[in-house]
């Protein structure tokens, strides 16, 4: 069961039009997560053209979903966020929906 990630932006911008916060204190941090931001992207292009290869080397489409895998890394990703201060209930989660994504990407995209 897919979402549209169009009706959460669409919310979200209702959100931002009633509480529009533009201190310069927050323009700073909307720069700086800009810049985290330009740091990512190239990784996840870089990521999508891994997956696009792993996809390339199944034959068979229970391939795509990996339980043990996603585990495997939802417990590295926790581990690691948690050593780096961050939150690892957030960042498991960030990490799960980029996984489904890409799942998502793989199914739709599977030839054989």
């Amino acid at each position: 069961m897919g979402f549209s990630i169009n009706i959460y932006f669409e919310a979200f911008q209702e959100m931002i039009k009633k509480r529009k916060n533009n201190s310069l204190k927050m323009r700073e941090i909307r720069k700086k997560i800009d810049i985290v931001d330009s740091k990512i992207l190239p990784l996840m292009v870089k990521r999508s053209f891994l997956v696009n290869n792993a996809l390339e080397l199944k034959t068979k489409k229970s391939e795509i979903v990996d339980l043990n895998r996603i585990n495997q890394i939802k417990r590295k990703v926790s581990l690691q966020s948690k050593k780096l201060g961050g939150n690892p209930k957030l960042i498991s989660n960030i990490w799960l929906s980029i996984i489904k994504n890409f799942i998502d990407f793989e199914k739709r995209n599977f030839k054989k």
